[in-house]
């Protein structure tokens, strides 16, 4: 039963770092409508690691450049 529980725990620890690698791949690629925004989300993830993420994903993906219309031919 304890290694059902390991496995449980493992699996979710993995979830965790990759949302959180997800997010700081996001926030690398992308362009922010402020000048220190993608600095200022990066500390955030890095020092604050899953309470940083979760702002991130709420909030901060709303502070970013989108690209309309740039289409490669």
């Amino acid at each position: 039963m304890e290694i059902l529980v390991l496995i449980f725990l493992f699996t979710i620890g993995m979830g965790l770092v990759a949302v959180w690698f997800f997010s700081l791949l996001d926030i690398i690629r992308s362009d922010f409508t402020g000048q220190h925004d993608k600095l200022i989300w990066l500390l955030v993830i890095i020092l604050i690691p899953f309470i940083g993420t979760i702002l991130y994903l709420t909030i901060g993906r709303a502070q970013k450049n989108v690209h309309q219309g740039t289409e490669i031919v």
